[in-house]
């Protein structure tokens, strides 16, 4: 199993996408383990995008991902960076393919509404810029069902936390 770290930007929140994007994800098959929205901090999207300081959009981009708010989502599946990536498209809006989600929703280059990580290494490094370990959770399919539960036994209650 891979994790993967999927960002709503600014522009997918201010279009009220976000419900869109999560929806898509899950429908392909990706467990959610973690989602929260939060209005990055200057520092903190420095941070997070210095690999790409001195490029000529780094500024720009620095601007936008700190214009309003963001939400942060863990995922997880066999795969899941690529299938997120294939999900979410080509960065350029104007050239991702239809029916992914850059091209249904994104504008051009830099408001291409989310962000996805671009490999498991990436992820490894992204997940606990945004997530502490105790708010990302795993559960099974039936957990939400207290009779299944109870007649399984009082320890299978307990959702794991990772």
């Amino acid at each position: 199993m891979e994790r993967t770290l999927i960002l709503v930007k600014p522009d997918g929140v201010g279009k009220h996408r976000v419900g869109s994007v999560l929806d898509r994800l899950e429908r392909a098959g990706l467990r959610l383990l973690g989602v929260r929205m939060l209005k990055l901090p200057q520092t903190q999207a420095e941070e997070f995008y210095k690999d790409h300081k001195g490029k000529p959009f780094y500024e720009p981009l620095i601007r936008f991902m700190t214009a309003a708010p963001i939400v942060a989502s863990v995922w997880e599946a066999p795969a899941a960076v690529s299938q997120a990536r294939s999900l979410m498209g080509a960065t350029d809006s104007l050239k991702a393919d239809a029916g992914t989600l850059r091209r249904d929703f994104g504008t051009n280059n830099r408001y291409n509404l989310v962000h996805g990580s671009d490999s498991v290494t990436s992820a490894q490094r992204e997940i606990p810029f945004f997530f502490k370990p105790e708010e990302l959770f795993t559960y099974g399919d039936h957990d939400w069902n207290a009779e299944r539960t109870e007649a399984r036994g009082p320890s299978s209650r307990v959702i794991d936390k990772i």
